[in-house]
């Protein structure tokens, strides 16, 4: 689960590392009001939506002077407009996709005097299976271009979770960066702060992109982004209250809902499978055989005929799915129970697509006279081979 930079630096600010103060705006006029609480001679008015690279970003509905998602501002005023401006418009990023997402809050806060930009985050070192430090001194760009273009600019290492975070951590990052004196002492406690606020937040990455060295000397979190793990929300009450569905794919969400694994993807084939392993093997066959899935889905080993149906609701929902292939290993999984709802799924959505379906294990015979018996539209498969064959020649032609 993500969050906004405002909601970030909120977690950041009560943990005790260094944020400029700011002000989140949902409404237009409330802008001035915000913008008046806060200190000049300075004001950054920033879109707040879940994706990087809002600088750079552009609007679809474009309009004289527009520069980005992110813009600084000389007067109250000023910031009262930018702010306006924002509101209400979809704003695409690289990370957005050609869509663009709306922005539904702006952010203002104050402005900082940037001596140097620098790059410090925490995340989830899956090779390793322990928390991971990356600290660069090529901060304000992405972190993936550095490391194509300059990796030698990176520092990475763990942190052993039998001694947990130590002070001299904090001196190789602050080293690393190149800082002196007392920003030495800045960085060691600003590491140990995010390092705690990680594991008591069961985050899965804290990024402070850029983290700033002030024209005064002082460190400062200059923006946030923060992701935690879905699996620890039950004991997140806070952490999950910050989420904003508006934010997320409503695929994934109407998922999510009824305990489905869902993932969307790029490509026109829709796929419902139960088990990770089959699901993945089910993607990699369709690829193979020349087109590209719509969607990572696993309806899971104890799936109900309620679940099924709306499996095949959320495939069916997407306008890019020409076809859908339901490959079912029925162990846990009954057939019957899989074919029941797509027939109850079919009659309730209709179908307007090719549909493949291939059926194997626990009461697989009854699952296949429950299709054959619905009059239903389907293409049989033997095997997945022969599954995935079929549903790219129907969509292909």
């Amino acid at each position: 689960m993500n969050i906004h930079e405002y909601q970030a630096k909120a977690l950041l600010r009560a943990a005790g590392a260094p944020v400029s103060d700011g002000r989140v705006v949902t409404r237009a006029e409330d802008a001035k009001i915000a913008a008046g609480e806060l200190d000049g001679p300075a004001w950054v008015v920033k879109a707040q939506i879940h994706a990087g690279g809002r600088g750079k970003g552009r609007f679809l509905e474009r309009e004289a002077g527009d520069k980005g998602g992110v813009r600084i501002t000389s007067s109250v005023e000023q910031a009262a407009e930018e702010a306006r401006r924002m509101l209400g418009r979809t704003l695409v990023t690289l990370q957005t996709g050609p869509a663009g997402k709306q922005v539904n809050r702006v952010y203002i806060e104050e402005g900082a005097e940037i001596a140097r930009e620098l790059y410090l985050a925490l995340l989830v070192d899956r090779k390793s299976s322990r928390i991971s430090f990356v600290a660069s001194t090529e901060g304000g760009m992405d972190i993936e271009e550095v490391a194509r273009t300059t990796p030698e600019r990176i520092l990475s290492f763990a942190i052993d979770p039998a001694t947990g975070f130590q002070p001299f951590h904090g001196r190789r990052i602050a080293f690393a960066l190149g800082l002196k004196g007392d920003q030495v002492k800045q960085c060691v406690k600003l590491a140990g702060t995010l390092y705690r606020l990680f594991r008591q937040r069961d985050a899965e990455l804290v990024e402070i992109n850029p983290l700033i060295v002030t024209k005064q000397g002082d460190l400062k979190c200059l923006d946030a982004k923060m992701g935690f793990d879905n699996n620890a929300l039950f004991r997140q009450h806070e952490i999950e209250s910050l989420r904003d569905e508006s934010e997320e794919d409503p695929k994934e969400l109407a998922a999510s809902r009824f305990d489905l694994n869902y993932i969307a993807l790029d490509g026109e084939i829709g796929c419902m499978v139960n088990g990770a392993g089959l699901a993945m093997a089910t993607m990699d066959i369709i690829k193979l055989f020349g087109s590209e899935p719509a969607n990572f889905l696993d309806v899971g080993g104890g799936a109900t005929r309620e679940k099924v149906t709306e499996a095949f609701k959320i495939i069916t929902s997407d306008p890019h799915v020409k076809g859908i292939l339901v490959n079912i290993f029925g162990g846990i999984m009954r057939c019957d129970i899989i074919a029941e709802g797509i027939v109850a799924a079919v009659k309730e959505v209709g179908l307007q697509v090719p549909l493949v379906v291939r059926l194997e294990g626990t009461n697989v015979d009854l699952g296949k006279k429950i299709i054959n018996d619905s009059g239903l539209n389907v293409i049989a498969a033997d095997d997945l081979g022969d599954a995935a064959r079929k549903i790219v020649k129907a969509v292909k032609g």
